[in-house]
């Protein structure tokens, strides 16, 4: 029996792809693919492999797909848009392979807030502003526990970096104020980051709804609210510091 290849290829520039997952996707013979996610390009990778859109499919149809075809040892490869670790519910179809003898590689990829953050050409870790990301959803259909609600992740003020969860921005806003964020604290949101239709809004707390509101921005967007985005001041790295020594270089003092 093969392995199931889990696949993470990029957040939509058809060049934002390892080339291991590349190399997969020509040679797989059944791709399963995140549906519209998926950029066109890169399904047009796989020559002569079966393409099956996940979007229309259960979990248990998926993994029936998955399953059977491996036992047949054929190259499965498990396509998902940015990085399978992700928000990729990967875990239930590893467990459920492993249960019938299937072992499955996690091949990882370029994620979406990363693109997000080269599309403002920002970094996420400023010295001297915050040295933490934040990676979470909002809470609707799917629950968080209470521990990690934006209003609790806010009292960090470090980067909040928010998946799966635009169209609940005026919740987002309100909870990251009360969370101790400023109304003045900078946010931006990155639509279909990388992809050519791009889109970015950027602004505050107190404006970013009604931005958002008026680009008519309601899905398959990523949310990030950080002073890193137009910092008032910062902090130049110790790592390149003349006066800074470290295992790789000495001090250089004149």
């Amino acid at each position: 029996m093969s392995e199931v290849y889990f696949v993470g290829c990029g957040p939509g520039d058809p060049e934002l792809i390892t080339i291991k997952a590349k190399k997969l996707i020509q040679k797989a013979d059944v791709i399963v693919y995140s549906g519209s996610l998926i950029p066109p390009p890169i399904l047009k990778l796989c020559k002569n492999g079966e393409l099956y859109d996940a979007a229309g499919l259960v979990r248990e149809e998926i993994f029936d797909l998955l399953y059977k075809n491996a036992k047949k040892n054929k190259l499965v490869v498990r396509l998902h848009d940015g990085d399978p670790s992700i928000y990729g519910a990967i875990k239930e179809q590893i467990d459920n392979l492993e249960q019938k003898g299937i072992s499955s590689i996690v091949i990882p990829g370029i994620t979406a807030f990363l693109a997000s953050a080269a599309a403002l050409g920002i970094q996420l870790t400023l010295p001297g502003v915050t040295q933490t990301i934040i990676v979470t959803r909002a809470e609707s259909r799917t629950k968080v526990p209470t521990r990690e609600k934006i209003s609790e992740l806010a009292k960090h003020k470090a980067t909040l970096i928010f998946y799966l969860s635009v169209h609940l921005l005026s919740n987002i806003v309100k909870e990251a104020i009360a969370g101790g964020y400023k109304k003045s604290t900078p946010i931006a949101v990155v639509y279909r980051a990388s992809w050519p239709d791009q889109k970015i809004i950027k602004g505050t707390l107190e404006n970013i709804v009604k931005k958002v509101r008026d680009e008519k921005i309601t899905r398959t967007a990523i949310v990030i609210i950080s002073d890193v985005i137009n910092p008032k001041s910062y902090e130049y790295s110790k790592l390149y510091d003349k006066k800074f020594s470290h295992g790789y270089r000495k001090a250089k003092v004149k």
